[in-house]
């Protein structure tokens, strides 16, 4: 008689997939700069605190920490975005470099800034950090059509030898709906899985395959409030699978777990992985949509992704900082679990 496969073994066969996969991430790239200070005096000029400047570190944010954790789950990344030509994209450049991950569908812009999110923590010698203010600098001005052009020339391009799209729009152009629409029009994306994460526009998409929206941003799509009522949460999860005819949805609920809705099934909650005691949530939605796309891709059903999404966001929240989650530690925490 043969034995049941485990869940565990499943989950496990899933990652082992990963590093046989190339997947096309088309999205806004970000410069996440952390600035490190310590607490010194309050400043005679302003009742303010004045810090001891002691370290900076420069990392990928947006759809490059999606990037990033694609990467670090041993996926084969294409990526497709713009930067500026500066400091912050020269940086971006480089790390992308380090993790051996290619930088030719990354268009440099002469003369435009790249996004970036500067946050600085304060603390003392003896306590933990903590974040005091976050500046953004963003471009005054839109993509122009040649920068759109390139752009959606080279998504079609690797989108025809990838396993999955991965659509990551903050809102700065580089990622659109039109965009989308374009390279549809033009690839063929049949049986292919097309995640989306976006900031603002969720509903302005059409043909993509499966969406991560946290819970405020569903109850934005919507004009809704959800709130500790189930009921709510559960027909606002299932009118957005129907408006835009997806296969799937996974709602991240923060300390409340996640809940998957796929097509022809019920919707499964699943509790969250690890402590409530979380350490940093910045990009963690970055991870969540990274894990969820690379177990689709590898012929993952919606509800064994979501479990391995939720194992990584679980890992990645103890983590200071835009981290990711490593295949080891993925492939530890379903084990231990």
């Amino acid at each position: 008689m043969q034995k049941a496969q485990k869940p565990a073994d499943r989950l496990v066969k899933i990652i082992e997939q990963f590093s046989k996969l190339s997947i096309t991430v088309l999205g806004d790239l970000i410069a996440d700069e952390f600035i490190y200070g310590e607490i010194s005096r309050v400043s005679r000029e302003a009742p303010v605190l004045i810090l001891r400047h002691r370290d900076r570190t420069v990392v990928p944010g947006g759809a490059g920490n999606a990037i990033y954790n694609l990467a670090d789950l041993g996926v084969t990344v294409l990526p497709v975005g713009v930067i500026g030509d500066d400091e912050a994209g020269r940086m971006l450049l480089h790390a992308f470099r380090q993790k051996h991950i290619s930088v030719s569908g990354i268009r440099r812009i002469k003369g435009r800034g790249t996004v970036t999110k500067t946050r600085v923590l304060a603390g003392t010698t003896h306590s933990p950090r903590q974040q005091v203010i976050r500046v953004d600098r963003e471009p005054e001005t839109p993509l122009d059509r040649t920068a759109i052009r390139d752009i959606t020339f080279q998504a079609r391009g690797y989108v025809r030898a990838s396993d999955a799209l991965l659509i990551s729009d903050y809102g700065y152009g580089a990622a659109t709906p039109d965009i989308f629409d374009n390279i549809r029009s033009r690839a063929s994306l049949n049986g292919l899985p097309v995640t989306l994460d976006s900031r603002y526009r969720t509903l302005a998409y059409t043909g993509v395959t499966a969406a991560t929206p946290n819970e405020s941003e569903l109850e934005e799509l919507l004009r809704t409030r959800i709130g500790n009522d189930n009921a709510r949460l559960l027909a606002t999860g299932k009118a957005v699978m129907q408006k835009m005819k997806l296969q799937s949805l996974l709602v991240t609920r923060g300390k409340d777990g996640m809940v998957v809705f796929s097509r022809g099934n019920k919707p499964v909650a699943i509790p969250i992985y690890g402590s409530d005691e979380v350490a940093d949530v910045t990009g963690a939605g970055d991870t969540v949509i990274a894990t969820y796309t690379a177990a689709l891709a590898a012929g993952a059903d919606s509800e064994s992704a979501a479990r391995l999404a939720n194992y990584a966001g679980g890992i990645v929240v103890m983590k200071r900082g835009t981290a990711t989650v490593t295949r080891a530690e993925l492939l530890r925490a379903v084990m231990e679990a």
